[in-house]
């Protein structure tokens, strides 16, 4: 995994590389944070934040990446992966910005959508658990 100074340097490298509407009203410009950030909907320890997009009216609009949640997640990747891993969350938490600009929320939705999937997969891997730990499942069926 490449350092925290290294981390920094390629994110703000890799947003160089988009084209410059996309920075409109982006006053606050993109800062990466060492910690990692458990998501609020995390059940056990297991879906990390790695970006976030934020609009505050004293300072700004504004990208985050936290770069321990890249390190968790993907601290096994090449530096070219890890790269790659960069800039859609970048490009994600662009397209959050514009949107937002222009009043717009799907992405929203979309992220909404997929911690839906992520707790009802959670759901039945409890319920499930508890099933044949509760003796209900005979696992000398499977």
């Amino acid at each position: 995994m490449m350092t925290f100074e290294v981390f920094e340097e390629t994110a703000l490298e890799i947003a160089e590389t988009f084209p410059e509407d996309l920075f409109q009203e982006l006053n606050g410009g993109i800062m990466v944070r060492r910690h990692r950030r458990l998501h609020p909907a995390a059940q056990d320890h297991d879906l990390f934040v790695l970006g976030e997009y934020h609009v505050d009216r004293f300072l700004g609009r504004f990208i985050v990446l936290y770069y321990g949640s890249f390190e968790l997640c993907f601290g096994y990747s090449s530096e070219e992966e890890l790269r790659e891993r960069i800039r859609k969350v970048l490009l994600h938490e662009f397209r959050h910005h514009l949107e937002s600009l222009a009043g717009e929320y799907d992405l929203e939705i979309e992220d909404a959508v997929e911690i839906s999937q992520y707790r009802y997969q959670k759901q039945i891997q409890k319920d499930l658990t508890e099933s044949i730990s509760g003796g209900r499942i005979d696992t000398a069926d499977f």
